[in-house]
């Protein structure tokens, strides 16, 4: 990190799509730490991941003279304003198959903060063991409960966290990895369990209409026997 720099880990979640979600920053920017975070009642992850990054950004309004360097593990949040915003705007918010860009409010708000400025976007592989995108996960993730987290705005040397190191832990990511080969394989079938009641779907489209919005639990199966493995572990038999 050179001494003029600014360095924002950025991350956001919610619980439903919609439902309650929360977003998180960490800055480190003069030898200080500052932790920023906040909440939506009713949100989706896109808009906590697009929030994450312009809060930070207009805590920031007098310091955006500097080169900021962005990190988060949102792939929309970076193609969007690296790829796609600018054309969506010229486009008169539409996208390429003539339908309203969803969350163009915040859209625009980005744009704006972020034009003419010096802002490096990196993408960081998240729930890999890496400090800054930890932290903001863990910041998002509490304020999506609704247990409000205690933010430091503090001396890098008290922070307690090695914030700049960018060392993934390999058990992590292999367990991703992993997770990551077994979404994309083909499904045997998809299990859904809504009021105690079982049932099997062909297609993610028909699981995923019948939990939606619902307390439930939900599940791939990739064989016969994973199948009968889940529906043992939900304790269903």
């Amino acid at each position: 990190m050179k001494k003029d720099e600014i360095i924002i880990f950025t991350d956001g979640a919610s619980k439903g799509n919609p439902g309650p979600g929360g977003w998180g920053a960490v800055l480190v920017l003069d030898n200080k730490v500052v932790e920023l975070g906040g909440t939506e009642k009713k949100t989706t992850n896109n808009r906590m991941e697009l929030s994450g990054a312009l809060g930070a950004l207009l805590f920031l309004k007098n310091e955006l003279d500097r080169k900021i360097i962005l990190h988060s593990d949102s792939s929309y949040l970076l193609n969007g304003i690296t790829k796609w915003a600018k054309a969506w705007q010229k486009n008169g918010w539409k996208t390429k198959t003539k339908e309203d860009v969803q969350n163009r409010d915040l859209w625009e708000k980005l744009l704006e903060v972020t034009d003419g400025k010096e802002i490096v976007w990196k993408y960081l592989g998240g729930h890999i063991g890496i400090p800054g995108n930890e932290r903001a996960d863990e910041i998002a993730t509490s304020f999506a409960d609704g247990t409000y987290p205690k933010l430091y705005n503090g001396q890098l040397s008290g922070y307690g966290r090695n914030i700049l190191n960018f060392d993934l832990d390999k058990s992590l990511a292999r367990e991703k990895s992993a997770s990551r080969a077994h979404s994309n394989a083909k499904a045997y079938s998809y299990l859904s369990l809504v009021d105690g009641v079982l049932m099997k779907h062909a297609t993610w489209a028909d699981c995923e209409k019948r939990v939606k919005g619902k307390k439930a639990k939900f599940k791939k199966a990739l064989s016969r026997d994973d199948e009968e493995a889940i529906i043992r572990e939900w304790r269903v038999l």
